[in-house]
């Protein structure tokens, strides 16, 4: 069982929109390589614009484009987290607010809980069931995943970056 407070839901916000902007950032970028992979394949002859007046309105209207695209921006997200959290517990947004998802007892989470725990959090919705839940203040995602998420002293939460090196 965990030493620390549990984490409220100002806190989890707060660092998920400190996340966002990163997790922004890694989208833009796929999307660019993105849309240079299909410039590449319409250059090689392997797709064709058929019509279109550019990549961008392509992708737009086809099902199967647009489709894939939305896929590697949900990818790019989940592995983001799942990163962080399997290796220390701790996004960016996380180690400024002094978060730390782990297991009730402590332990880092695995990559399958991880990426569970990322696709279950609802783009962040699943942290308003902390409101309800006053006693353990766990999240949608908590409570499907059997995690925490808590609120470290500034020590630990050094000793946690430290541990990384």
């Amino acid at each position: 069982m965990s030493d620390f407070p549990k984490a409220g839901l100002l806190r989890r916000l707060a660092s998920l929109m400190y996340d966002g902007l990163v997790v922004i950032a890694f989208a833009m970028l796929t999307t660019i390589v993105y849309l240079v992979l299909i410039q590449s394949l319409i250059s090689f002859g392997v797709l064709s614009l058929a019509g279109h007046e550019d990549v961008s309105a392509l992708i737009q209207d086809s099902p199967m484009l647009y489709g894939l695209r939305a896929v590697l921006l949900v990818l790019v997200s989940v592995l983001f987290f799942s990163y962080f959290w399997t290796k220390s517990g701790q996004t960016i947004g996380m180690r400024a607010w002094r978060l730390k998802v782990q297991t009730p007892d402590g332990a880092l989470l695995s990559w399958p809980k991880a990426m569970l725990r990322s696709l279950t959090a609802l783009l962040g919705l699943g942290n308003l069931l902390v409101l309800v839940d006053f006693k353990q203040k766990r999240a949608l995602q908590d409570l499907i995943c059997g995690t925490e998420v808590v609120f470290l002293t500034k020590e630990e939460n050094k000793k946690v970056y430290n541990s990384l090196d």
